[in-house]
């Protein structure tokens, strides 16, 4: 019987992080899907180029030299060091299949852990446009009368399709002085 692999808590916040979103798809870098499986990302690269019939491209990609500055501007760090060659990214279904060709109980485990994650997050998304379809249902119903149920929607509409800007710090600072 094959030993399981116990997954943190702390593993869906790990890689709810390394979730990035590249040619309008949710995927996950090579380097950081190496991390998560405890092996060498030259390793996972090496498994991956053996067994490519398997990763389509709707499954997998290299990233171009200006998607991989991009991305590394965008998260403003310059810790993943030089690379030899581009970050292959891989899509909800790439990551799938990888578990097939690395074959550990690691990478199975981590595997099952990531798919969930994507599923969860499907699930919100929907969750949230669900809710925008309601209310633009019920906004269509309103009179003339209903002005204030229309600006709460209005309210609502902006919380819930806009980013909220950070707060301005509030309490003593040095330099106030």
């Amino acid at each position: 019987m094959a030993k399981t692999v116990k997954i943190s808590p702390i593993l869906d916040e790990k890689v709810i992080n390394k979730i990035y979103l590249l040619r309008d798809k949710k995927v996950m870098l090579d380097f950081d899907l190496a991390e998560l499986y405890n092996v060498e990302t030259k390793q996972l690269k090496r498994q991956v180029k053996r067994n490519m019939r398997r990763f389509p491209k709707d499954f997998m990609f290299e990233l171009t030299k200006k998607e991989f500055e991009d991305l590394r501007s965008q998260i403003g760090t310059s810790s993943w060091g030089g690379t030899r060659y581009m970050p292959m990214a891989f899509t909800e279904q790439g990551v799938s299949m990888l578990s097939s060709v690395l074959g550990s109980d690691t990478a199975i485990d981590v595997n099952i852990e990531i798919i969930r994650i994507f599923a969860k997050m499907k699930e919100m998304i929907a969750t949230n446009k669900d809710i925008l379809l309601q209310m633009q249902k019920i906004e269509k119903k309103l009179t003339a009368h209903d002005e204030d149920i229309k600006t709460i929607f209005s309210v609502l509409k902006k919380l819930i399709n806009t980013p909220q800007e950070p707060r301005k710090r509030i309490g003593f600072k040095p330099d106030d002085i």
